[in-house]
């Protein structure tokens, strides 16, 4: 594809975190409208964005949820608009934007404890 024909990206949140780490080397930051990371060549967020972004946010994990929301946004519009019909599904950019961030929930099932378990029954108690 030339790169003269891609869609001009809109103009929502931009992204300019992480920071260079280390200082002097290309940031982790997407080219758009690919969402690639101009260091590495992965789709972004690559696993060091990702690294980088929890370390910056880490007192602030609100504004890193809000951040990679209006990310995950422009990133939809952006690679639908891109290829509307096999690019990635909006599960599948949450799951790579958003889902790995701050308010992450395991998808596992509850532990095996008392807290979960089913309270006695009162006829197969023996109180004879």
């Amino acid at each position: 594809m030339i790169f003269s024909q891609l869609p001009v990206p809109r103009l929502g949140p931009h992204a300019e975190r992480p920071r260079a780490y280390p200082p002097g080397r290309p940031p982790h930051l997407p080219i758009r409208p690919l969402w690639v990371c101009r260091a590495c060549g992965l789709p972004w967020p690559c696993a060091a964005a990702r690294l980088l972004l929890k370390i910056e946010y880490a007192d602030q994990p609100v504004e890193l949820a809000i951040y990679l929301s209006g990310l995950y946004h422009e990133a939809t519009h952006d690679l639908f608009r891109l290829n509307p019909h096999d690019g990635p599904t909006p599960r599948e950019l949450f799951a790579r934007f958003v889902a790995w961030g701050p308010y992450r929930r395991p998808m596992v099932e509850p532990p095996d404890d008392d807290r979960w378990a089913e309270p006695p029954d009162e006829a197969t108690s023996d109180h004879d």
